[in-house]
C-alpha cells in the first residue's frame, strides 16, 4: 500500500488490524509460530511495532497513529506477507509459557509443548523438583527448554547441547538474559558426544523428527527455519533411534527421558514396537510427547 494512501485511509489501530488481516488472507499465510490465525498474528505484530503491552489491545483500538508509527506497522505486515517469515523472526522474540526468548533465523522458533510440562515440574513423574540434580536438554536450539528446566528445578545443573554453532549463539544470549550462566552450560556436539560422564535425572529433547514426505510439503514459513532442526530422515526416526540407543548410558537409575515427536507417533511405534512409553497430555494433544524410564531403555 502506498504510504500516502495509508496516511489518509488507515487512521486507527483498528484500521491497521483490519488491513493486516486482509493482507495476510490474500497472501495465503500459514501460522503456527506463536499464533494460529491471521487476527492474532496481526494483533501481535501491531502491538509490538507500537511498543504497546502484548496483552492490552482494547483501550488502543480506536487510537490514531502518528505517521512513523503507521509506517512501522505496515512495514512488519508487508514483510510478513511478502517474505513469509515467521513473526518471531520479524520481532526477534518468542513467548513460551509467559517467558520471552530472543530468536532469529539461526534457531528454530520456540514452541515446544514440553514447556508446558516443565512449567508443571513434570508432576507427578517428578515428586520433588528440588531433588532433581542434573538435567540435559538435547537439541537445545534457542535454549528455551534448558532455561525453563533450570527455572523448574532450582537445584539442578543443566547441560544444553546442539550441533549448530549459530543456534548456540542464540541460546547464549537467552541464558545471559535469564542470568543462568552459573547453572546452565551450553555445549556444541552431536547428541551425546560432547557431554561429561555424569548421570542425568532428566533428559528432555525436541529433536528433528519431521519425516521426508512431510518436509517436502512444509509451508514456506517453516522452510525459513533451519532445516537441520526439523528434518528427521525418511520416517523421522533417524536421530530418535540414536537417542534411544545411547540415553541409558547418561540416565540415572531412576532417570526419565521426555521426547517430543510431533505428529510422528505412527512412525515411532512402527520403528520401536517393543517400547511402551507413557504419552503425556498437553494442550497440543496426547500423542506428541512421550516419557520413558531408564529401565525401559536399558539393554
Amino acid at each position: 500500500m502506498n504510504q500516502d494512501n495509508a496516511g489518509r485511509e488507515l487512521l486507527t489501530v483498528r484500521d491497521l488490524l483490519r488491513y493486516a488481516v486482509s493482507r495476510f488472507g490474500a497472501a495465503g499465510l500459514h501460522y503456527g509460530h506463536g499464533t494460529d490465525n491471521a487476527w492474532d498474528e496481526a494483533v501481535y505484530l501491531t502491538l509490538h511495532a507500537l511498543h504497546l503491552p502484548a496483552d492490552t489491545l482494547e483501550p488502543f483500538l480506536d487510537a490514531r497513529l502518528l505517521a512513523d508509527e503507521r509506517a512501522r506497522v505496515l512495514a512488519l505486515v508487508e514483510r510478513r506477507a511478502a517474505e513469509r517469515l515467521p513473526a518471531a523472526y520479524l520481532t526477534n522474540e518468542a513467548w513460551l509459557r509467559g517467558h520471552r526468548f530472543y530468536v532469529d533465523e539461526r534457531a528454530i522458533v520456540p514452541r515446544s509443548p514440553i514447556a508446558e510440562l516443565l512449567e508443571q515440574g513434570l508432576s507427578p513423574w517428578i515428586a520433588d523438583p528440588d531433588e532433581v540434580g542434573a538435567v540435559l536438554d538435547m537439541c537445545t536450539g534457542s535454549g528455551c527448554l534448558a532455561i525453563l528446566a533450570a527455572l523448574a528445578f532450582p537445584q539442578a545443573r543443566v547441560d544444553a547441547v546442539d550441533l549448530s554453532e549459530g543456534a548456540l549463539e542464540v541460546a547464549a544470549r537467552n541464558v545471559a538474559d535469564y542470568g543462568l550462566q552459573d547453572r546452565l552450560a551450553l555445549r556444541r556436539g552431536d547428541l551425546f558426544d560432547a557431554l561429561p560422564a555424569q548421570p542425568y535425572d532428566l533428559i528432555v529433547c525436541n529433536p528433528p523428527y519431521v519425516n521426508a514426505a512431510s518436509m517436502a510439503a512444509l509451508p514456506q514459513e517453516y522452510r525459513r527455519e533451519p532445516e537441520m532442526a526439523l528434518a528427521g530422515g525418511g520416517d523421522g526416526m533417524a536421530l530418535i533411534a540414536r537417542i534411544l540407543r545411547d540415553a541409558p548410558r547418561y540416565l540415572a537409575p531412576q532417570g526419565l527421558l521426555v521426547l517430543e515427536l510431533g505428529h510422528e507417533r505412527d512412525h515411532f511405534e512402527a520403528a520401536f514396537p517393543t517400547l511402551e512409553p507413557v504419552w503425556l497430555q498437553t494442550e497440543s494433544g496426547d500423542d506428541q510427547i512421550l516419557l520413558l524410564e531408564r529401565r525401559q531403555l536399558a539393554p
